[in-house]
């Protein structure tokens, strides 16, 4: 299993553009009925907006987008690009618009919804997911320092340090 990048958390945010008003969030999902779920749920919750624009992508899955009732290709496929450039998956979007009464023409839904897309995957930040192999590590004590800055060059984590007849180090590097 290779690495890969998924949101570290839940995000909401929101701008207005024009006197239309973008609210994007950002989840991190497993599963294609969890970001369906997502999505029903902030329709319900902003069921007077005039749009409720998705997107999600699931490794090794599914990858889908809706531009409800934008013009076509304004607004989900301009999400989901968001994502795929920055290689985030397991990751389901919706940005809520309230219509402010001025016309954005098709460049300006474009950018309004990259724009709150990008904004909503930097509140939720991105983390990288990998295997990680658990080791004990037996070493004399004039060797600890060593050891333990060998652990971390690789892009390991020291778990423990058990003080013995000998140092034994607990640790995780990645796979």
């Amino acid at each position: 299993m290779t690495e890969y990048l998924v949101p570290t958390h839940p995000s909401e945010t929101e701008f207005t553009e024009k006197r239309s008003t973008f609210i994007g969030h950002v989840w991190p999902v497993e599963t294609e009925e969890e970001a369906r779920a997502r999505i029903d749920e902030m329709k319900k919750k902003y069921h007077d907006a005039r749009h409720n624009c998705w997107c999600y992508l699931i490794k090794d899955g599914p990858v889908r987008y809706s531009d409800d009732g934008e013009p076509q290709g304004t607004a989900g496929q301009p999400m989901l690009g968001v994502f795929q450039k920055e290689g985030v998956t397991n990751v389901c979007c919706v940005v809520t618009r309230y219509f402010g009464g001025v016309l954005l023409g098709a460049g300006g839904l474009v950018r309004a919804y990259t724009q709150s897309a990008k904004d909503a995957l930097d509140a939720a930040g991105i983390s990288v997911v990998r295997r990680w192999v658990a080791m004990e590590v037996p070493c004399t004590y004039s060797q600890f320092e060593e050891v333990r800055r060998e652990v971390f060059h690789f892009g390991g984590v020291v778990e423990g340090v058990d003080y013995g007849e000998v140092v034994l180090l607990s640790v995780l590097i990645p796979e």
